[in-house]
Parts: C-alpha cells; structure tokens; sequence
C-alpha cells in the first residue's frame, strides 16, 4: 500500500505563491493517477487537482483553473501542485491521494496523509 506525506503548506498573503510536494512510498506509486484535494474547516474534502500515471494528462477544478498546476516525478515518488494567485478562499488542509479510473472522475483511494496547511492571509 502507498503511504503519502504532504509538505510544503505555509502562511502566505493573497497574490502570493506556494509549492506542495507529497512524497510517497511503495514501489507501485508511478502505476497511479494521483490527485490533490483539500478540506477547509467546516466544510467537506474537495477535489482540487488530477494527474495521470504518465503525467500526460491534467485535470483540475474550476476553482483553481489557470492558477495551479499539478505534476509529478515517478523518479522520485513525488507529486507536486504548484500554486500562484493565491486566494483567501483557497485556505485548507491540503492532501494528496491516489486515484482510481479515469482522472475526470477522480475517486481517491487507500490511506489519506496527514495534509499540509494552507493559509492565506487577505
């Protein structure tokens, strides 16, 4: 089983930017789509970004469209989403997961990491 450790969250201002990584263990990791989702406090987990096991294909959610960018390196058992212009509302705990079927409908799968908290100060 895959075992996932977020870092890279901070306390950052609006406009500003932040780079998160998830480190994973476990030979099977370039075999999965991974993706980024986070939860803000009182509301439920959302998904934020998807990338496929070969990194060809992206997909993300409205809310961060054109802002962040996730990828990966299978070399290196790493995942990273990359975020700019930053927002107030993208304040939350952020997780990465793997996926199963087809990154368009991204349904995560086995143990959550702890996440990497993302504040962001308006």
């Amino acid at each position: 089983q895959v075992q996932l450790v977020e870092s890279g969250g901070g306390l950052v201002q609006a406009g500003g930017s932040l780079r998160l990584s998830c480190a994973a263990s476990g030979h099977t990791f370039s075999s999965y789509a991974m993706g980024w989702f986070r939860q803000a406090p009182g509301k439920e987990r959302e998904f934020v970004a998807a990338i496929s096991w070969s990194a060809m294909s992206t997909y993300y959610a409205n809310s961060v469209k054109g802002r962040f960018t996730i990828s990966r390196d299978n070399a290196k058992n790493t995942v990273y989403l990359q975020m700019n212009s930053l927002k107030f509302e993208d304040t939350a705990v952020y997780y990465c997961a793997c996926l199963k079927g087809s990154i368009l409908t991204p349904v995560p799968f086995g143990s959550w990491g702890q996440g990497t908290q993302v504040t962001v100060s308006s």
